[in-house]
């Protein structure tokens, strides 16, 4: 028994502090405004950590891999992984939603503004990849620029031979102090949890009703049926019958905080935790789980899916037409893979759904109010879906 509780007294814990957070958040919602600056201290510790961790986790795992071959290895099977598990996730969506068709759905004359940004495409494309300052590159907001700027620190690392080893030894000892410094914050998980829950709950769940409720149930049974049967199945690809046991003992805690704080970065130092845990090769998961982070969203596709069609209901045009199912499809593996490395993706993402479809501007609320409703869900999707890609692609990449 004391076993048992040394072994999962942080999940205990947390689950704790997450179920208190609840209680409040339903019979105190006015006590929530008091509580929150918790949650959001600790989140904001989170983002501060998550930054350089993924600098020295992505950089030290190129640095240091043995073989060059090992390297495009990786990147390949990650890669095909990601298309795979989206790709998957939105046809699975597409089953649901045409065998449960949702009924009863009309427009809304509810308003959602939007900020135009007025800048070029071409703009755009170069903010993605490149920012105008060196300091700029350390902020969450620009984390495709930083990744890419860690896979080439650790690929010239790697090529300045002898010259270059006291800055791999520099980029290995800051990897393992960023791990510490995360350990650390991680102790106060449950309070800061637990309030950030509170205001979760306080704040979303009276909107869950209504127009919404429909495409909404909807969303939230298939991602947890996806989360459950696909998720297992990706695990016993990965390892057998013993990965999905390791997969779910170890997925409660990433799972939880993707539930609590609605971010797939705060999600990360859990992610790695859990990886390890598993049993993953780090150089395998310092690389899957920062990449996929930004560039790898399950939630985000099932979501896509369920806006297009929820957008067609309002307008009355046939969501199963092929050519709208092609481009749907399309759509879905860009605002799951290119638009998750922008700050507020989602939203261009829609924007870029309006237009292809051209649909007339009465959709663009609904799709917009569903992608906030499901953002909870679609976080955990989006989350732990890191976890369970970097054990796939540990079963086919040795290290």
């Amino acid at each position: 028994m004391k076993e048992v509780l040394k072994n999962y007294s942080g999940i205990l814990l947390l689950l704790l502090g997450i179920t208190v957070g609840s209680i409040i958040g339903i019979v105190a919602p006015g006590f929530v405004d008091y509580l929150k600056p918790l949650g959001d201290i600790f989140l904001n510790l989170l983002f501060v950590s998550v930054v350089p961790l993924v600098f020295f986790a992505v950089s030290n795992s190129i640095a240091s891999l043995e073989q060059q071959s090992k390297f495009g290895k990786i990147m390949l099977t990650m890669a095909l992984t990601f298309l795979f598990f989206i790709l998957t996730a939105a046809i699975f969506t597409i089953c649901a939603v045409y065998v449960f068709p949702v009924s009863g759905v009309t427009g809304s004359n509810e308003i959602v503004e939007e900020a135009a940004n007025n800048d070029s495409w071409g703009n755009r494309i170069v903010g993605f990849f490149t920012v105008g300052e060196f300091t700029q590159l350390f902020s969450r907001q620009n984390m495709l620029a930083l990744l890419i700027f860690a896979f080439m620190t650790g690929f010239s690392a790697r090529k300045a031979g002898e010259k270059g080893q006291v800055f791999r030894s520099f980029i290995a000892s800051g990897y393992e102090v960023m791990k510490e410094l995360l350990l650390l914050i991680m102790k106060v998980a449950p309070i800061g949890l637990g309030a950030y829950f509170a205001f979760q709950v306080a704040t979303l769940g009276p909107q869950l009703f209504g127009f919404y409720a429909k495409p909404l149930g909807l969303y939230y049974i298939a991602g947890i049926v996806y989360f459950l049967v696909f998720f297992s199945l990706y695990a016993f690809m990965a390892k057998g019958s013993n990965g999905i046991k390791s997969f779910w003992t170890n997925a409660i805690f990433p799972t939880l905080t993707a539930l609590s704080t609605c971010s797939s970065f705060a999600t990360m130092p859990a992610n790695l935790q859990a990886a390890s845990k598993i049993g993953i090769p780090s150089q395998i998961s310092n690389i899957v789980i920062p990449i996929g982070t930004t560039l790898h969203k399950n939630g985000s596709s099932m979501s896509s899916i369920i806006k297009i069609y929820v957008a067609f209901l309002i307008i009355g045009r046939d969501f199963f037409d092929p050519m709208n199912l092609l481009l749907a499809l399309g759509i879905t593996v860009f605002v799951s893979i290119v638009a998750g490395g922008i700050p507020n993706g989602g939203y261009i993402g829609e924007m870029l759904m309006i237009s292809v479809y051209k649909l007339p501007q009465e959709a663009i609320p609904a799709v917009m109010i569903i992608g906030t409703l499901v953002d909870p869900l679609a976080t955990v999707l989006n989350a732990v879906g890191q976890l369970v890609a970097s054990m796939f692609v540990s079963r086919f990449v040795k290290v």
